[in-house]
């Protein structure tokens, strides 16, 4: 078996065996094939697709390419939550203290940036001293004395999804169903939870824009995830502007810690308690009203933002120590007139071009830059009102950019729908 008979398979729109699968994942692991070879791979499936038992046989070899947690021996139902990813999306750093501090502990593997989408890992690395890279024994310590742990996967943790990762990052491979799918299930599957709640995010500011597309990816996802074993739902979300007003992974955290203070923006606030119910009512095996309510009562009595700090500090971060840069300015609006649309694609794309990502696997971010949003879809602008206000260092935002960035018309549109549908 070789690679390249593989590779011309797939671009010829024939169906891979597991076989063939697994020998390409694990070659990869092991460094028999190249970078260049898995890159032509995953283009071509990126084109071309997968079926449900190629995703199956894909999210399988990446899960066997390393280790799986064990955590039978913690107390309760473990419940984990993931995001595919969009502008200015934080709501696992306010999901997760909210589930923990209701008693339901929260196992969680993140990621790093994708694209112009930010991850996780690479926000609490905004962080001063917060550590990451947890060992498995770690992670299970972690769990049991706190009920919250947020890593990113050990060499030993599906290694395969480690190098895929960084691959499909600079590669352009980043929008593909079975790519995200198998990417984010096996990473689920191996951190050991025993149920799975999926924020899947529809729109022009997220890894997937289409919606047909975004129901088939949460579809694919919760089919894995009962193949596994593993209970399984979907929320299918809006991302059509900026989730919360921040862009950029220090000031992302520090939203985050706003909005866990009850000083945050309304949708963001919202969508964090629907999926915190949820995840509740999962781990619980209560209503999804029960659950609510323990949900709101942990957010409003600050229990949550206590756990996010107990969380933090229990991994090496100091609370008190997120620089955000120094260097800021405003754009103001040259037209009256209401925020019709925001392009957050354009925004994060010049949030990357200041550091705030990687446009190759080797570059260094820049934790501190970004955008903060001033006016949201629906608002009211006049002329002179500030859109937006850019933190920077070296490299500056392209302000017409920006301007584009916001869409403006004579009058006021209905927003979108917060949460479109849930797929179980």
């Amino acid at each position: 078996m070789n690679i390249t008979s593989i590779i011309e398979k797939k671009k010829d729109k024939k169906i891979l065996t597991a076989d063939e699968i697994t020998y390409a994942v694990n070659a990869y692991v092991m460094n028999i094939i190249s970078d260049a070879q898995m890159s032509s791979l995953l283009m071509a499936i990126c084109i071309n697709g997968m079926n449900t038992d190629e995703t199956y046989y894909l999210t399988k070899a990446m899960i066997e390419s390393g280790d799986v947690i064990d955590l039978s021996k913690i107390p309760g139902i473990k419940v984990d939550k993931h995001s595919t990813g969009g502008v200015g999306d934080k709501t696992t750093l306010i999901v997760a203290p909210i589930v923990s501090a209701c008693g339901v502990s929260v196992a969680k593997l993140s990621g790093r940036g994708l694209g112009h989408t930010g991850g996780t890992i690479d926000k609490l690395e905004s962080i001063n001293g917060f550590r990451s890279d947890l060992s498995e024994e770690d992670f299970i310590k972690q769990v049991k004395e706190i009920g919250i742990v947020d890593a990113e996967q050990t060499k030993e943790i599906v290694p395969a999804d480690k190098k895929m990762y960084a691959l499909r990052d600079v590669t352009g491979t980043t929008r593909s169903v079975p790519l995200i799918a198998s990417s984010i299930m096996s990473k689920k599957i191996a951190a050991g939870a025993d149920k799975i709640v999926l924020d899947v995010k529809t729109g022009s500011g997220a890894l997937i824009t289409d919606f047909e597309e975004s129901v088939e990816l949460a579809k694919t996802m919760v089919y894995l995830g009962k193949k596994f074993n593993k209970e399984t739902i979907a929320l299918i979300t809006d991302m059509n502007e900026p989730l919360g007003n921040s862009i950029g992974n220090a000031l992302e955290i520090k939203e985050a810690i706003q909005t866990l203070e009850g000083n945050g923006d309304n949708r963001l606030t919202n969508l964090c308690l629907t999926l915190s119910s949820y995840m509740i009512s999962m781990g619980k095996k209560v209503s999804f009203e029960e659950a609510k309510k323990e949900a709101l009562d942990a957010f409003t009595s600050k229990k949550a933002l206590n756990k996010f700090k107990e969380f933090v500090k229990y991994q090496g971060g100091d609370i008190n120590d997120i620089k955000t840069s120094k260097n800021t300015y405003d754009v103001y609006a040259t037209l009256d007139g209401y925020v019709r649309d925001i392009d957050e694609t354009l925004l994060a794309m010049e949030c990357l071009k200041m550091g705030s990502g990687r446009i190759n696997k080797e570059d260094k971010i820049n934790y501190g830059v970004g955008i903060v949003i001033r006016k949201h879809i629906g608002e009211h602008v006049s002329k002179g009102d500030v859109l937006a206000t850019v933190y920077y260092d070296e490299i500056k935002a392209d302000n017409k950019n920006i301007l584009k960035s916001f869409m403006l018309s004579e009058k006021k549109e209905e927003g979108f729908p917060l949460v479109y549908t849930v797929v179980k």
